[in-house]
């Protein structure tokens, strides 16, 4: 390959799976036997080669996939939206700021809904744990150190620039950090960032970093890490070569990392690609290797109970999705339905054989988050991801202590449920809809399983692991 490649720098991943190359676009062009050219398709311009590349037939036989070669897959897609206005970003050197907006629903609100706080008071809030986030945007310093702050945060945050830094923060970082950690407040954050405005194949740059997490955890396969990626796009929208690198890496994050990888379900209900009735779900949630999260609206009693939960939506705006239109859900048009994917409600009038999901689901509306200088209300399934994603670090930390393992992949949900039928290990959400499926008894297309009952689902995991 290095003779191939005639001089060009090639970094090779630690698991000898991937290779990456900066060059030149006429080097490139050149070695591969092609030219880019400007393509026009249904109504996008793109940059792609004029012809496939050429390599030599043995070479050939050993690759998956090339990504980055074009531009035509689209720019992921940040799950969330910001219903409270913002205030201009500003630095703050006083007092801490821990006045959230009223009517919000703050991370202490959700860990006593889901019964976080239950693992907490045993003393487990994810010391030794690390959770891994795969982020487009930035974030504001001051925005972070306020609410880590605010919440007496124990743990360890850190950043890693992968394929050069963000250009800007939009609000999906700062929320993914502070979903991770209000409910694991012991954790260490591990933040991967890109630029997710660069004008090139972002999908390429989003596999960086989760091969960025593999080699950083060649050596930690057994630490019961997780990783959160609150980030997606219509599957017809994405190309085929970018789909076998990702979900290549997802596999590998699973199988040889053991690593559990949550990927929010999207916020245009059943209709990802943002067109109001064409059914249509987003990648990466639908991969077979990633725990798809779809999201609800959760309401708590005075005394942070759970009081009532149903799937989230919001009346629609039927021309544009603006990520309100409520919890991803449906049928892959990509994936056939994993043999794992078997529980109660999963085989409905609705099902096809393909891939289902979400796989779980968890609140995605009305959130406080800190951003820009002030509280505001947030919300998509960007939230519910690491929500999911802190939940199973407290619940790796707990079974490690007490079992001396911990379980991982999206099997184990579907597990999880079986060894626990009759059980609680989930809330089940049964009312509301995505604007196509309705939420049911047991699984369905709005929210998965259920939310997390986390103790209860901490006890089933157990049962499934010994």
């Amino acid at each position: 390959m290095k003779g191939f490649f005639q001089g060009i720098d090639l970094r090779l991943s630690k698991l000898r799976t991937y290779v990456s190359f900066q060059a030149k676009a006429g080097t490139v062009a050149r070695l591969l036997q092609t030219k880019f050219v400007i393509h026009q398709y249904k109504g996008r311009t793109f940059y792609a080669p004029a012809t496939p590349p050429k390599v030599p037939t043995d070479f050939a036989k050993t690759i998956d996939a090339i990504t980055g070669l074009d531009n035509y897959s689209l720019h992921p897609k940040h799950d969330l939206h910001i219903t409270s206005p913002q205030a201009s970003q500003i630095s703050r050197y006083g007092a801490l700021d821990c006045s959230q907006a009223s009517q919000t629903l703050t991370l202490g609100d959700v860990a006593g809904a889901y019964g976080y706080n239950q693992l907490w008071q045993r003393g487990v809030h994810g010391e030794k744990m690390t959770i891994n986030l795969v982020e487009i945007d930035g974030s504001y310093q001051d925005d972070i150190q306020n609410y880590l702050g605010c919440i007496n945060f124990k743990g360890h945050l850190s950043f890693v620039n992968v394929d050069g830094h963000p250009s800007n923060a939009e609000g999906e970082s700062t929320l993914d950090i502070q979903m991770a950690a209000g409910l694991a407040p012991a954790a260490s954050i591990k933040v991967y960032q890109t630029d997710g405005n660069a004008d090139n194949d972002t999908w390429t740059q989003v596999n960086d970093e989760l091969q960025h997490i593999i080699d950083d955890n060649t050596a930690n396969a057994n630490a019961g890490s997780v990783v959160s990626i609150s980030l997606g796009i219509d599957e017809a929208d994405i190309t085929s070569d970018d789909v076998r690198a990702l979900d290549s890496s997802l596999q590998q994050l699973t199988q040889v990392e053991h690593m559990t990888v949550f990927v929010a379900s999207g916020d245009c209900g059943a209709y990802a690609d943002e067109t109001f009735g064409d059914l249509s779900v987003s990648y990466p949630a639908t991969d077979p290797w990633a725990v798809a999260v779809g999201g609800t609206k959760l309401s708590v009693d005075g005394h942070v109970n759970r009081a009532d939960e149903v799937a989230w939506s919001h009346f629609p705006n039927i021309f544009k999705c603006n990520n309100s239109w409520g919890t991803g859900g449906g049928n892959s048009s990509l994936f056939h339905r994993p043999d794992w994917q078997n529980a109660n409600g999963v085989t409905n009038k609705y099902s096809k054989n393909d891939r289902q999901v979400p796989d779980v689901s968890a609140v995605a509306d009305n959130l406080a988050v800190y951003f820009q200088g002030a509280w505001g209300a947030v919300g998509g399934t960007s939230a519910a991801a690491p929500i999911w994603a802190a939940g199973q670090a407290l619940v790796n930390e707990d079974t490690m202590q007490r079992l001396g393992t911990f379980g991982y992949s999206p099997r184990l949900y579907y597990a999880v449920a079986d060894k626990n039928a009759g059980g609680n290990a989930y809330f089940d959400v049964t009312s509301g809809n995505n604007w196509y499926y309705p939420a049911t008894p047991g699984w369905d297309f709005p929210t998965g399983l259920g939310t997390p009952n986390l103790a209860s689902f901490d006890k089933a995991m157990s049962n499934v692991l010994a």
